[in-house]
């Protein structure tokens, strides 16, 4: 059974990787912070935070759900649904 996380804890913990490892300025990581315009990430990038955050809620998140995801809001409803 994976663990329940609160979307503030995911967020904090998104925020953490997005950080470390994209290096990504924390101040620019805000929930309407569109992943791809704002963020300047790539689809390969996309694939290693879906990577990092499967590693973390223990879940994993459809390839058909992860193409809808833009925001980084997105991310983290994404996350809290499947925990």
């Amino acid at each position: 059974m994976g663990k329940k996380y609160s979307k503030e804890q995911i967020f904090d913990k998104l925020v953490e990787i997005l950080s470390e490892e994209f290096e990504i300025d924390k101040d620019s990581i805000t929930s309407e912070a569109n992943l791809f315009t704002d963020l300047e990430m790539d689809s390969i990038d996309a694939v290693d935070l879906a990577v990092r955050l499967q590693q973390y809620s223990e879940k994993r998140i459809s390839p058909e759900e992860f193409k809808q995801i833009r925001t980084i809001n997105d991310v983290v409803e994404a996350i809290y649904s499947i925990l």
